[in-house]
């Protein structure tokens, strides 16, 4: 609210019907007004329960000091206010549409509903309060008393394009598309509008009037030639008719015009690679790439528009020219977070990893505070083998971040994991116990450190307190059953392990060759070879170099016991 002058609040509390009891009242009442009316509600609701103390049957100070409850929230405590004040003056409007307020913010629809029923019966002039009860009973799916708001905002205001549009929205929410047309129709034969026009031709199109509905968007064009729904509505008429040339044409005309906002073309692309389907893209590529091309070379630096042809590009398989686009874009606007996290979320997907490393480096510089940086980093440099580069980058994170638990937890866990590929166990024991201090039932730091422990045969029975933990907060889980069931085994309780291996296998182990080759290895362990043989074979068919020499090694294992 705007600073309010004295002589404005006394005007005002004149308006409110506020009579003074002594010289002192409406100097207070000024006063706290004042400090409402500036947003200082504590102060102000301090001077009002004075006055209402003193004044407790005075409507005005009632009204400010409910207005004044509400602005700290407390809804509950200026409903009665509100009623006492309007109790004492009924016929105030600016009492009633304060309640009505209040209802609102409660989420009492149908109260605030009541409120302004009562206005308009008194002031059916107030056009404003006809709109806000049309869009209580349209929320609300009232809609024949939305239908009967309309014609008494149509008796006060005349037709307009608005409320024939939404008089035709109501009457299809009724299911009477007779009516909703002819609402249209009635409208634009009084006052011919490409936006009616435009809706009329929607309507043809969703009932298979391919003629009306091109008739309806060629006569919005000669009204406006540049008006984007017709434009693209009568592109739709050509697409579902097969009129590819046409459709393409009209598109050319869409995208080429100067006039049109870039933001507006970006969006139909957009739309074009999210719903059309892939192979109706790919059999019209050609015409599609000469549109974009159009685009950008009308829009060259358009966030938009670069942000749209970029994903047009990766979804029909072209990543170069994608990453292009969405490089141009981050480059372009380098104060743009969004445009920079879509730029190197494309190198993520397109496994780019060096590219990656470059591009989340010059974020991470632009952006200091946004983590999301520092972790595609810490991707790119991961899978370009930098394992001391990864430990260097979560640091980082931990400087940056130290009170964020989350951060701290995944950056401890991470460098454990380098540390254990750089041949450093002892170092990544005390990351892991580092982060296990911070949320002792973390599963991945539990799991790898547990494999990590049974791999090098030490400790297994702390291996074993561990790796239980992650199948009894994850069950279902097949990696740590198979890190659970493989220290069993290493401890020779085969027996033991087996159920967990068969489990295992019901989600999701059968896609896993080491897992396989565990199954197998402990069946082998318990003489039933036959069943071992079936899981080492389908271990063999999957197998794409994580286990050497598994055939080799499978028929010794066989031969040995006859088999």
């Amino acid at each position: 609210m705007k600073h309010l002058t004295p002589l404005i609040l006394a005007l005002t509390l004149l308006a409110t019907g506020f009579q003074a009891r002594s010289q002192e009242v409406p100097s207070a009442l000024v006063d706290a007004v004042t400090l409402y009316g500036n947003g200082h509600f504590k102060e102000a609701k301090t001077l009002l329960t004075a006055l209402y103390n003193n004044y407790p049957n005075d409507d005005a100070v009632c009204y400010y000091l409910a207005l004044t409850q509400a602005g700290l929230g407390d809804t509950d405590s200026a409903l009665p206010l509100l009623n006492k004040a309007l109790a004492i003056d009924p016929g105030n409007i600016s009492y009633r549409e304060a309640l009505a307020s209040i209802y609102g913010m409660k989420g009492e629809l149908d109260l605030v509903a009541q409120m302004y029923e009562a206005i308009l019966k008194s002031h059916p002039e107030r056009t404003d309060l006809h709109f806000k009860l049309l869009d209580i009973y349209i929320r609300e799916k009232q809609y024949e008393n939305a239908l009967s708001t309309l014609d008494a905002i149509e008796e006060n205001e005349g037709q307009n394009e608005q409320i024939s549009g939404t008089r035709y929205d109501i009457l299809q929410s009724l299911g009477r598309d007779e009516e909703a047309l002819k609402a249209l129709e009635d409208y634009n034969a009084n006052f011919s509008s490409p936006v009616i026009l435009s809706t009329i031709g929607d309507y043809h199109l969703a009932q298979y009037h391919d003629s009306l509905a091109l008739a309806a968007y060629d006569e919005a064009l000669s009204l406006k030639s540049d008006y984007v729904p017709a434009l693209l509505g009568r592109s739709e008429v050509f697409r579902i008719t097969r009129r590819y040339p046409d459709y393409f044409e009209t598109l050319h005309t869409f995208v080429g015009d100067k006039d049109i906002p870039a933001s507006s073309k970006a969006m139909y692309i957009d739309n074009v690679t999210r719903s059309l389907d892939p192979k109706f893209i790919s059999a019209h590529r050609d015409d599609y790439d000469s549109l974009i091309s159009s685009t950008l070379a009308l829009h060259p630096l358009d966030s938009t528009v670069l942000t749209a042809s970029g994903v047009y590009y990766f979804r029909t398989d072209r990543k170069q020219e994608a990453k292009a686009c969405l490089e141009k874009n981050a480059d372009t606007y380098p104060e743009s977070i969004s445009a920079a996290a879509i730029a190197s979320d494309l190198l993520y997907r397109m496994e780019d990893w060096e590219g990656l490393k470059n591009r989340a480096a010059k974020e991470t510089e632009l952006f200091p505070n946004e983590g999301a940086f520092l972790e595609y980093n810490t991707m790119a440099l991961y899978n370009l083998k930098d394992y001391e580069g990864v430990i260097r980058l979560e640091k980082t994170l931990l400087d940056r971040f130290p009170k964020d638990t989350a951060v701290v937890l995944r950056a401890w866990s991470t460098i454990g994991d380098m540390e254990y590929l750089l041949g450093n166990e002892k170092a990544a024991f005390k990351s892991y116990d580092k982060a296990l201090k911070i949320n002792k039932n973390y599963t991945p730091v539990l799991n790898n450190y547990a494999w990590y422990l049974c791999k090098s045969g030490k400790k297994l029975k702390k291996a074993e307190q561990m790796s239980r933990k992650t199948i009894e907060l994850e069950p279902d889980n097949a990696t740590y059953l198979d890190t659970f069931g493989w220290i069993l085994h290493l401890q020779g309780k085969d027996l033991e392990a087996k159920p967990f291996f068969k489990h295992g296998m019901l989600y999701g182990g059968k896609e896993s060759t080491v897992m396989l080759c565990h199954y197998a290895e402990v069946l082998y362990k318990l003489g039933e070879y036959d069943l071992a043989k079936v899981y080492w074979d389908m271990a063999i068919k999957r197998n794409n170099g994580e286990v050497l020499n598994l055939e080799e090694k499978v028929k010794a294992k066989l031969e040995a016991v006859g088999r």
